[in-house]
């Protein structure tokens, strides 16, 4: 494989990826972004479970997030307990 392609969030390279992100092609830094935006949501949902988990309401949640409750809870009630 080209090393152009190589996706390094996926790799769980997040050093790399954010290299990538900030490199001067813009083909190279996008799909590091859009790594980066997918291991961000992966932890976004593996962290709001455990939250939930652990008897966080969901304003608790959205204030650490710095969202609203409702947004929150649209995006993850499917997914938490």
């Amino acid at each position: 494989m080209d090393t152009t392609d190589a996706d390094p969030a996926a790799a769980g390279d997040t050093a790399g990826a954010l290299a990538a992100a900030t490199a001067g092609d813009p083909a190279t830094g996008l799909r590091a972004v859009r790594s980066l935006r997918v291991l961000a949501d992966r932890l976004e949902t593996l962290q709001v479970g455990r939250a939930r988990e652990l008897g966080w309401s969901w304003q608790d949640i959205a204030d650490a997030l710095g969202v609203s409750r409702q947004a929150v809870h649209q995006k993850h009630h499917r997914r938490t307990p």
